[in-house]
């Protein structure tokens, strides 16, 4: 029976998020939070809690300025620990199902970065670019040729997918690289439900796109489909760890069991996240394909003792 376009819609949305969200735990207690102290959580998980951070920052600020016009420095300033205003970001032009799923998201990772803060001290938000002029770079760059008119994440709901394609992807898989190296309880739970939701972003926005695969982005006449496969490979080409992103449409010996094109949640051949390292995170969201190297959506690099320690090498080579 066929379904109208809007019910499609909300369809998706809806069994996605109750799959994904069926599998976390149950929420937070008050019990729970009062042990996210830093003497519960061993040194060595500190630096691996606290690096997501940057990615935390970003998705907020890019959701919150993308759904109401404005961050976290009106929404929750406290966050941002006296870090520097982003650049360039602003509201989108969204339809009413987009906007009303941004500002979810965007709440949400204002909890993110609170729960974070709840365990380990953090760090101030550091310098963003959440320019169109970022996002057209990084879509250039994924094309291999300038689009013109540049790409405009602003300028209307697809669009704004398309880019927010970029973000909850790279973050997710950093947490299923970092949960086997922590030691603490604590740690671990926390990671496993951050990840629980970053999963849920993902294949939310993956659902609405996978839905429009085959239109046609105005004014390029490139069709969705063909958007996040290039981003995709963009990442692994920047990455330079291998295969560990995939668009909506793959060739069929890499869709599921190797039976099929469609592909709107991504996994490897047993369809189990891909992780990434810190570092493998840092080449992409630089842009440069090198850690030592910021860019991007971080024009002064990320912080944190890990991002912070690829800056100094940099700095003591010259």
């Amino acid at each position: 029976m066929a379904l109208s376009p809007s019910f499609s819609s909300a369809a998706i949305v809806a069994v996605i998020s109750s799959l994904v969200f069926s599998l976390l735990p149950c929420a937070y207690s008050s019990d729970f939070f009062a042990a996210y102290r830093n003497n519960s959580v061993p040194k060595r998980d500190v630096n691996l809690l606290e690096f997501p951070l940057n990615l935390e920052y970003l998705e907020a600020e890019f959701f919150l300025y993308g759904a109401l016009g404005h961050g976290l420095d009106k929404v929750a300033p406290e966050l941002t620990m006296g870090g520097p205003r982003p650049i360039g970001a602003k509201k989108a032009n969204l339809d009413p199902l987009t906007k009303d799923i941004i500002l979810q998201f965007a709440l949400q990772e204002v909890g993110h970065l609170k729960a974070i803060k709840k365990t380990v001290k953090g760090f101030p938000r550091p310098q963003l670019d959440l320019s169109a002029a970022s996002f057209a770079k990084v879509i250039d760059h994924a094309f291999k040729r300038p689009l013109v008119p540049p790409f405009d994440p602003y300028a209307n709901s697809i669009n704004y997918l398309i880019a927010s394609y970029l973000i909850p992807y790279v973050g997710l898989t950093g947490y299923v690289a970092a949960n086997p190296k922590l030691l603490g309880a604590i740690s671990k739970r926390l990671v496993a439900g951050l990840l629980g939701v970053e999963s849920g972003q993902d294949a939310v926005i993956r659902g609405l796109l996978y839905e429009k695969k085959h239109e046609k982005v105005s004014p390029y006449g490139i069709r969705v489909a063909e958007f996040t496969n290039r981003i995709s490979r963009l990442r692994n080409r920047l990455g330079h760890a291998g295969w560990k992103d995939e668009g909506l449409i793959v060739p069929r010996l890499f869709g599921a069991e190797g039976k099929i094109v469609g592909n709107v949640l991504a996994g490897d051949e047993f369809s189990v996240a891909f992780d990434r390292s810190p570092e493998e995170i840092l080449r992409i969201v630089y842009g440069s394909g090198n850690e030592s190297i910021p860019g991007g959506f971080y024009p002064k690099g990320a912080n944190g003792r890990i991002a912070r320690s690829y800056l100094h090498k940099a700095r003591g080579h010259h």
